[in-house]
């Protein structure tokens, strides 16, 4: 994990790995801060996060020690008459 003084000093290289297929954490003041990715990563995670629609990205929110919701059932659209 880059500090992010470090990161910052050499951003060029945090890029490179990331790139390179390693996504790159950085830290800000001793705890964890933002991971950097490529963008071909970034949008593949995009993508499978529309497919899984709003139930799958509801439920990959990260809840920082919170339990998760409870399950809910999605009734079905109405159709218009």
């Amino acid at each position: 994990m880059w500090t992010l003084q470090d990161a910052k000093a050499k951003f060029s290289a945090v890029v490179d790995a990331a790139m390179a297929g390693t996504p790159q954490a950085v830290s800000r003041r001793g705890q964890p801060a933002v991971v950097i990715v490529a963008a071909d990563e970034w949008a593949r995670v995009l993508d499978a996060s529309r497919a899984a629609g709003l139930r799958g990205h509801l439920a990959a929110i990260p809840t920082r020690g919170r339990t998760r919701p409870t399950e809910v059932e999605i009734a079905p659209r109405a159709t218009p008459l």
